[in-house]
């Protein structure tokens, strides 16, 4: 009986080399549709390689995934980024580093792929959190959970390739906007400083907005999809940003609502009733638990300012 194996794992089992150059049959498009791919199209995409390139003995023994099946992976693994599992989250490391390969082999699989290697790393860290001492019954209200990991995973990580040719330009868009300029490197987190990264949600550019979000702060969403303009989008997480810390007072809780949204946020924090992201970290999104430590360890390693100095926002342009 074949495996119905998923198609990450398929696509491991072909000579990397041989898929990247592959040449995939396809209609020509129309003139008006774009370069960027769907999942559908890697879901095709990879069909065709697997036929076109599998050797027999892997054609024997798997059969390729059904269209459902391809949807189902990233479907798990944004319902774990959802709930507040850290040991459930952690659990997808395999699979998540499989995919990762396979969309880097995918032709038009890096914008996904750029999405995909940041929750890896939060699986990553969610796995070494396990070995972590339990946290204090009573944290201090400043206190960062996971922010001395995060720390730890920085300090030695190169910079983005792609951070030195974007930063002038992020960096001016947040002072014009009154917001401190070392959380331009939100970037970083989001995208890697990839403007063309989207989620399977439809998150999309540098800061990963949600289509309702950007255009609440003025983007358009269709073509052009202003999301990954550098520039315009880093006004708009700079305002949201601001926006959100007038709402909750101080980065940490900011941060947290950029990354669940505020409403869940400002629901979490009545049901505890808290005043501070500490006292709520553990009942919020595993995906916010990583997200909130790593934007704060982030901006100490690239700019050497604490994120306790991180001045509230003044006036926007």
């Amino acid at each position: 009986m074949k495996s119905a194996a998923p198609l990450a794992c398929l696509l491991l089992a072909l000579p990397l080399s041989m898929a990247a150059q592959a040449e995939v049959p396809a209609e020509d498009p129309p003139p008006e549709a774009t370069t960027q791919p769907s999942l559908d199209d890697l879901y095709d995409t990879g069909r065709v390689l697997f036929d076109l390139l599998a050797p027999p003995e892997i054609k024997d023994e798997y059969e390729f995934p059904t269209r459902e099946r391809w949807s189902e992976f990233a479907a798990e693994l944004q319902r774990a980024l959802d709930e507040d599992s850290l040991e459930d989250l952690a659990a997808y490391e395999p699979e998540a580093r499989a995919a990762l390969v396979a969309l880097r082999t995918l032709p038009g699989g890096d914008e996904y792929a750029d999405w995909l290697e940041e929750r890896l790393d939060y699986i990553v860290a969610a796995r070494a959190v396990q070995t972590e001492p339990p946290p204090p019954v009573a944290p201090a209200p400043a206190a960062i959970p996971h922010l001395d990991l995060w720390r730890g995973r920085m300090a030695s990580r190169p910079v983005p390739s792609r951070a030195e040719a974007l930063l002038p330009g992020l960096r001016a868009a947040f002072a014009e906007e009154g917001v401190p300029e070392a959380l331009a490197w939100l970037a970083e987190v989001e995208s890697s400083f990839n403007p063309a990264a989207r989620s399977p949600v439809g998150a999309r550019g540098l800061f990963q907005f949600m289509p309702g979000t950007a255009q609440d702060m003025g983007l358009s969403t269709s073509l052009p999809d202003e999301r990954t303009d550098p520039e315009k989008s880093a006004r708009a997480a700079a305002k949201y940003l601001r926006q959100l810390h007038a709402r909750f007072g101080d980065w940490a809780l900011a941060l947290a609502a950029y990354n669940a949204g505020p409403g869940r946020v400002r629901r979490t924090l009545d049901k505890h009733g808290a005043t501070s992201y500490a006292a709520i970290a553990q009942v919020l999104p595993a995906e916010t638990q990583m997200y909130v430590p790593k934007v704060l360890a982030t901006v100490e390693a690239r700019t050497g300012t604490a994120w306790a100095e991180l001045v509230a926002p003044g006036p926007g342009a």
